[in-house]
């Protein structure tokens, strides 16, 4: 409980930082006035309608890929399992491709619904190809991200503007997420979640192995099918909102085991809390280390992400040792 409660409050100060820290810093009076007492100033308007959607995008996209990482780690009992095993973000990238190049789409919100479909797709033909084996299924995720990602780099090397538009979004960030975008994400992200949780005991019985977990009545073919869906939701979700954002669904399940230990009814809402605290965190510091200019968050979660994974992966091994 007393760790729970430290998440909350971490995750509480980095929203707040994150309403405050921009090109130009905006006191916590201030956003509390813009809210209470809105005047229609620049600045009430730049914290109601720029940073506070960019804010509640961040919550959604972490939360969806931390449930989304720790669900594909449980269900493949696979630790280097992140949702992109299952062709999430190559589905998502390709079809983005496909609405820019073919269709004309060039909102955020169009790649919403093209990126969750693609998403969606590839999955199923992921499923497919591999069946509900993990070694089987993570070939054939990772086959099926090779091809989508050659189709992904033929379309947008023989199309300049859409390779223009299509690396702003391909890169991971926040900084395009509106109201409306927002507004669209939360359904998809509420039954992802609630889909999510309610695998932690069935998760837990699987970690045991598929004859075990059987005995005691799993329906394993149900939870494999279950945890895909929900994968698909919330990151597809995730993907669709922000882009492809690397090592977040990977690493934050592994700190949620070492803090917590393997209980997945543990690990999966504490996952939840996490990962958005970590991307908003990253947001804050990509609009602070490159002011006027920013880094979008994207590639400071692949530049501090990889090392620290890297760290963890080698205090596991020592533990082990």
């Amino acid at each position: 409980m007393k760790r729970a409660a430290g998440l909350v409050g971490l995750l509480a100060v980095v929203v707040v930082l994150s309403m405050c820290v921009g090109n130009q810093w905006i006191g916590p009076g201030e956003v509390y006035r813009a809210f209470a007492d809105f005047s229609g100033s620049d600045t009430d308007r730049v914290v109601r309608y720029l940073r506070l959607p960019r804010t509640v995008a961040g919550l959604l996209v972490g939360a969806a890929l931390g449930l989304s990482g720790a669900v594909m780690q449980g269900v493949t009992r696979n630790p280097l399992a992140d949702p992109g095993i299952l062709g999430v973000n190559a589905g998502a990238a390709v079809a983005v491709v496909a609405a820019i190049g073919v269709f004309g789409v060039h909102s955020l919100t169009g790649y919403v619904w093209f990126a969750l479909g693609g998403a969606l797709v590839a999955t199923v033909v992921v499923y497919l190809i591999g069946g509900a084996a993990p070694v089987k299924l993570a070939l054939a995720g990772a086959a099926i991200s090779a091809l989508l990602g050659s189709l992904t780099s033929v379309a947008t090397l023989t199309d300049l503007s859409t390779l223009n538009e299509y690396r702003f979004w391909v890169v991971g960030s926040l900084s395009l997420a509106s109201g409306s975008v927002v507004a669209q994400a939360v359904p998809f992200v509420a039954v992802g979640t609630c889909l999510a949780l309610v695998l932690g005991r069935s998760l837990n019985q699987l970690a045991l192995g598929e004859d075990l977990a059987r005995a005691l009545g799993t329906r394993v073919l149900l939870v494999r099918v279950l945890a895909g869906l929900a994968v698909v939701v919330l990151a597809g979700t995730a993907t669709a909102i922000a882009g492809p954002i690397g090592f977040l669904g990977l690493a934050v399940p592994h700190v949620a085991r070492l803090l917590l230990g393997p209980d997945q009814r543990r690990i999966l809402p504490l996952s939840m809390l996490l990962a958005p605290a970590v991307l908003l965190l990253a947001d804050v510091v990509g609009r602070f280390v490159a002011r006027p200019a920013e880094l979008q968050v994207g590639i400071v979660t692949a530049i501090v992400g990889a090392p620290l994974f890297i760290a963890l992966v080698r205090r596991r091994r020592t533990a082990a040792l």
